[in-house]
């Protein structure tokens, strides 16, 4: 166990039908929740085409001088398997993949509900081999309900835990019951 709680950051980004849109999104007040309560920094940020996904994609990896402090990228987009959709476009998790060639180091990238994380071991060790990244989560059983609560649960365990291992050994100690149902998994 290690104490993170002074520099622990989140990047989220989701996938919206129109970023004009005056309705604000559920995610973006657990997020809220998040930093009041769990005292964790995050930056929200919606995307509706896949021009403006790349277009956010870029500012994080190019433009944000915060990024390399982003411990976890959280993606809130509809989908299943293998692809994100956004806009009727099929995104593949490879073209993420290749998007963030070795610039994931240390991060988890985490899926919200929303689209389920449904992969082979082939396809999550390609991700992770040509990302970088520390690991991938998510969920691969559709329930009626947002994850936004078992999320932030998760967050927190991350918050405080650096081996992956030991999250979701804590995660499943505390919230057996919702990670079995909603399907939660981690790739590493």
């Amino acid at each position: 166990m290690y104490d993170n709680t002074d520099n622990f950051k989140l990047f989220c980004l989701e996938g919206v039908k129109d970023i004009n849109a005056t309705a604000s999104s559920a995610i973006f007040h657990s997020l809220e929740n998040l930093a009041l309560h769990q005292g964790i920094t995050n930056i929200y940020k919606s995307c509706d085409s896949i021009e403006s996904l790349e277009e956010s994609l870029s500012a994080l990896l190019y433009a944000d001088r915060h990024f390399k402090d982003y411990e976890i990228l959280y993606l809130v987009f509809e989908g299943e398997g293998n692809s994100i959709v956004l806009d009727d476009y099929y995104y593949r998790l490879g073209e993420i993949a290749e998007f963030f060639e070795g610039k994931l180091s240390g991060k988890i990238l985490h899926f919200a509900n929303t689209k389920l994380l449904d992969l082979d071991e082939e396809e999550a060790q390609y991700f992770l081999d040509v990302t970088g990244a520390k690991a991938v989560s998510g969920y691969n059983k559709k329930q009626p309900v947002l994850s936004s609560f078992i999320d932030n649960e998760f967050f927190g365990f991350c918050q405080h835990y650096d081996d992956v291992v030991e999250i979701v050994e804590e995660l499943y100690v505390h919230h057996a019951a919702i990670c079995n149902t909603m399907g939660f998994t981690l790739y590493y």
